[in-house]
């Protein structure tokens, strides 16, 4: 029960899951459903038509215009959900298309709303298990099939290269010199013989080197120099996950617009905690990681003070 209403929490601090150039947000009623894309330079109907599974023509023929007119630059674009390129099956995959709630809505009217999506698939995508709502807050509700944005060749970042995690530095210690030799006394000779027993002597042992511990602070101080002490840094909020790393005293990220080497500083809202994180990769394109804005190592999501599957939490970095 109580799992179940801090998931209906979370979920009502979404609003503003994502940020708005990255958000597909449904419009119409069923069956007439559509989402809407404003044109970027470089754009046109056939990139369109990659970003969003549907043929050229008709999305031409749902905006009432012809191909040889083209596409002006800031026009708003209607892309129509259709079975060729919207999915609201369980395992469906693709960028997910968001829902806002409106005032007293309930889970079963939005099911009934948009091509009665069963109960059971809209909490699993938006990992909760009760049916309370809160105005404002967003619902994925299905898949564009396509790449869900109709960015162009040359916007596109190179997917950086995959890096080894880093190991914990070693203190590199001098090793000790060994006591000096005491020098004893030469005895002189007894008239009577003697036996000599050879001098053995300890050298103390050398202590092994410890390991230094690396703490986030050093990503903190590369955060403020990236962001000019904050002054530069982007926000984003929505759900975040983990993943099992490791790394010792070092916090990772994966995420799918910050350049690798990106310190980014993220906090859980609910209790104020903060950790400064290194992305090293992208989000894999998995379903089970859709509508996530960032996956943290297990060491720095159990920093936050965290232990749910998902967590709602907000991110600061320099977008450049």
């Amino acid at each position: 029960m109580v799992k179940s209403i801090l998931s209906i929490a979370l979920f009502g601090l979404s609003a503003g899951v994502v940020r708005a150039q990255d958000t597909l947000q449904v419009q119409g009623t069923a069956p007439g459903l559509y989402i809407t894309h404003t044109v970027k330079k470089g754009e046109n109907f056939y990139s369109l038509s990659r970003a969003y599974g549907l043929p050229p023509k008709e999305i031409a023929a749902a905006n009432k215009i012809t191909m040889e007119q083209g596409l002006q630059l800031g026009r708003s674009i209607h892309i129509p959900l259709t079975a060729a390129n919207f999915s609201q099956k369980a395992d469906a995959a693709g960028k997910p298309v968001y829902h806002k709630v409106t005032d007293k809505e309930t889970l079963y009217r939005v099911s009934v709303n948009f091509n009665k999506v069963p109960l059971d698939n809209i909490r699993q995508w938006n990992s909760f298990s009760g049916d309370g709502l809160k105005k404002d807050s967003y619902l994925i509700i299905g898949f564009v099939k396509g790449s869900g944005g109709a960015t162009t060749p040359a916007e596109v970042p190179a997917r950086p290269a995959p890096v080894e995690k880093e190991k914990p530095a070693v203190a590199v210690t001098e090793p000790v010199a060994p006591a000096p030799k005491k020098e004893v006394p030469k005895k002189e000779p007894e008239a009577r013989p003697v036996t000599d027993t050879p001098e053995t002597t300890t050298t103390p042992a050398v202590p092994a080197p410890k390991p230094v511990v690396a703490t986030s602070n050093d990503f903190e101080q590369l955060y403020d120099q990236q962001t000019s002490g904050g002054k530069k840094a982007a926000t984003e909020k929505g759900p975040g996950t983990w993943f099992k790393s490791n790394a010792v005293g070092k916090y990772y990220a994966l995420h799918n617009t910050a350049p690798r080497g990106t310190i980014i500083k993220v906090t859980n809202p609910l209790n104020g905690k903060a950790v400064y994180a290194k992305v090293l990769d992208v989000i894999p394109q998995m379903k089970s990681n859709a509508g996530l804005i960032i996956k943290l190592s297990d060491s720095a999501m159990q920093a936050l003070g965290s232990n749910e599957t998902r967590f709602y939490c907000e991110l600061n970095y320099d977008d450049k």
